[in-house]
């Protein structure tokens, strides 16, 4: 098949250099192009029976043709079938181009029909063809590709119709699951697609043919992360048995008792850590549901064993929240809980690194410290990463490298929906927390425009009186003449001379970290009523008392950060409140986002809407790596084919394994049928 492309798909430099600005470098490119809609030139409709709305084409005899001078200046030319009149209506045109409807002549004309203003027919800017006895319709749709400035249909046509000509491709696929399931053969599907025929198109078979595109794509990504996930658990790791010996104490010491899915997620986690290859674990979980226990529960194990673990947040507030929360959860253990973050003297890390060298450090909690080359674990056998989205790939491989392949245990707070958690993130185990703790009330959610601040000012001052604190977001530090959105630093102007008698704090990114620590503390006793923050709180920040959050400018922000910020109340006994600030007016995409926030408190249906709304390119970010973007399926709509692809992608790797990477080269890598100058 090589060699004839080699030979037969011949075309200019310039062609290629426009089929590559639409991805288009191979043969396999070129089948994959599919149209993104069809016209049907094969019949020829009346005017009488032409529908309003629809798209036909109509022949007939120019009667007139005529440039008029109205608003605008327009070519309007009226065709008769014998039956009835059409008007054609050119808004642009070259002046010679009235020549060529001289009346008598006989032409075609394809567009959508609508009505003028006087109830006549009319179709604006058609496509115009010449009758001629020798040229006779066609029995396939026209095809239209997209395409880009100095490409043509024409052109494209040609090109896929010439591929088509070598279409042979072998059938990868089981004859019993095609039988079973209906499926086209893959040669016949791309057939269907660029060449449809009207009874193809009555028959639905478009439908299917797209089906099997959809199938074999999500089949070559399943083959793909099937690949990365057994290469993950091949690494040889320490085994570590629960002897309970630690990890009971602490259980039996918690002024609660563990939810049934906290219960749920410790017993898998504790089967991977009890095996010799390394565990890749995700732990899912809500604002609130009580990843930190799991975590900590989960490095008691190494401790158990002679080992040592760690974990890593991406910023120091929440690493700091950790820190305290862990140092207060073992406070009566005898296990040294070691802090390393950027923010550290010089003296002070020599001294850290010591510790964790010579195995001294048994938790060590931090930032991106942590990955640091002068960082040199004795024995690390866990390692834990909060909001491991926010880190890179490469930096989480850093860790891999400062163990013996450490077990790793990825928690994340932004849940992710099941479709796309069985598509990108089919190399990991997953975990999900997926109760509150008893007790937890929901958090009612307000939207207020901005207009009415006076009204939130009010409520501020009646629940401050009670005792309440009350978080204020904004998503800026300082002025910005792009955007014009409320800053940190104006707001806590503003606020202090409107609410002059609180005790009212400023915290964000910029501050010195010494700084942001003695904030937080003076906000965690009570001695700050009302905290000013940038989303630099969005995670980890846990103060019971904070029954208040208000956000800034919520239609700028995405339906995860929001969710987050929101989490930071309602974790104490009394009700909560998050008031949404938003200003007129509203894109469709903010509104879409404001509903889906104040209609859900349930993150994973949040994340379900989020998906909908962004779509996974930008909710997966660096996931991406490696891992590519769906073209043909939707992760919503063809959540049923997933399962499919993953039986077939075990099947393929068990009995056909070069079948199975011929197939994800094809589809995801497939250099080897370049078009040829």
């Amino acid at each position: 098949m090589e060699s004839k492309l080699h030979d037969t798909i011949l075309t200019s430099k310039m062609i290629l250099e426009k089929l590559n600005l639409l991805n288009i470098r191979t043969y396999w490119d070129i089948l994959l192009h599919i149209p993104i809609r069809y016209e049907d030139l094969t019949k020829v409709y009346s005017i009488n029976n032409a529908s309003i709305g629809t798209q036909v084409l109509i022949e007939g005899a120019v009667i007139s043709a005529n440039v008029l001078h109205k608003r605008t200046k327009q070519l309007q030319v009226k065709l008769s079938d014998g039956y009835s009149i059409i008007t054609l209506i050119f808004l642009h045109f070259y002046p010679n181009y009235v020549t060529q409807f001289q009346v008598g002549k006989k032409i075609r004309a394809f567009g959508e029909i609508k009505l003028d203003y006087f109830g006549q027919k009319t179709i604006f800017h058609p496509k115009i063809q010449t009758v001629k006895d020798d040229v006779l319709l066609p029995e396939s749709f026209c095809a239209i590709y997209s395409t880009v400035s100095g490409l043509s249909q024409k052109q494209i046509i040609k090109i896929v119709d010439e591929a088509l000509k070598l279409l042979n491709v072998p059938e990868i696929l089981p004859q019993t699951f095609l039988t079973q399931n209906t499926y086209l053969s893959f040669n016949d599907a791309v057939r269907v697609l660029h060449q449809l025929t009207p009874q193809q198109f009555a028959d639905k078979l478009h439908i299917k043919a797209l089906e099997r595109l959809k199938i074999d794509e999500l089949l070559a990504q399943q083959l793909i992360m099937l690949d990365i996930y057994q290469y993950k658990h091949k690494n040889k790791a320490i085994k570590l048995k629960n002897n309970h010996t630690l990890t009971h104490k602490l259980i039996e010491q918690l002024p609660f008792k563990l939810t049934t899915a906290q219960q749920k997620v410790l017993k898998e986690i504790y089967l991977d850590l009890n095996k010799n290859t390394q565990m890749n674990r995700l732990l899912q979980g809500d604002v609130g549901s009580g990843k930190t226990i799991v975590a900590t529960l989960s490095m008691l194990v190494a401790i158990e064993n002679g080992f040592q673990s760690c974990i890593v947040a991406p910023t120091e507030i929440l690493a700091e929240q950790h820190y305290n929360k862990i140092c207060e959860l073992l406070h009566d253990f005898s296990i040294n809980i070691i802090w390393l973050a950027g923010s550290l003297s010089a003296k002070e890390k020599k001294q850290v690194y010591e510790r964790i060298a010579n195995g001294d450090g048994q938790i060590i909690i931090g930032t991106h410290a942590v990955f640091q080359e002068q960082v040199k674990f004795k024995n690390l056998a866990v390692v834990v990463v909060d909001e491991q989205h926010r880190f890179g790939v490469k930096q989480r491989l850093t860790l891999q490298d400062k163990g013996v392949n450490p077990h790793h245990l990825m928690m994340s707070a932004t849940p992710i929906p099941r479709s796309l958690a069985m598509s990108y993130y089919a190399d990991l185990d997953v975990s999900v927390i997926d109760e509150l703790p008893v007790g937890r009330k929901p958090i009612k959610t307000i939207l207020i425009n901005n207009q009415r601040k006076s009204e939130v000012l009010f409520f501020v001052n009646a629940q401050t009186s009670k005792g309440r604190q009350v978080y204020w977001v904004c998503p800026l530090i300082e002025e910005s003449e792009k955007l014009n959105l409320e800053n940190a630093e104006n707001l806590f102007a503003f606020l202090q001379s409107k609410l002059p008698k609180l005790n009212i704090g400023l915290i964000h990114g910029k501050l010195k970290t010494i700084e942001k620590a003695d904030v937080m503390a003076k906000f965690k006793t009570g001695e700050i009523q009302l905290l000013v923050a940038t989303s630099v709180i969005e995670v980890g920040v846990d103060v019971p008392n904070a029954s208040i959050m208000i956000i800034e400018h919520s239609e700028r922000m995405g339906l995860s950060s929001l969710h987050q910020l929101r989490g930071r109340v309602g974790r104490g006994s009394v009700e909560s409140t998050c008031i949404l600030l938003y200003h007129n007016p509203l894109s469709d995409v903010a509104k879409k986002r404001l509903k889906a926030i104040y209609e859900n408190n349930d993150g994973f249906k949040i994340a379900h809407e989020d998906l909908l709304i962004r779509g996974p390119g930008e909710i997966l970010g660096d996931r991406q790596s490696g891992v590519p973007l769906l073209k043909f399926a939707n992760l919503e709509v063809d959540l049923h084919l997933i399962p499919q692809a993953k039986e077939l992608a075990r099947h393929l790797v068990t009995h056909n394994p070069e079948s199975a990477k011929l197939h994800a080269q094809l589809w995801f890598n497939a250099q080897e049928f370049y078009l040829k100058t």
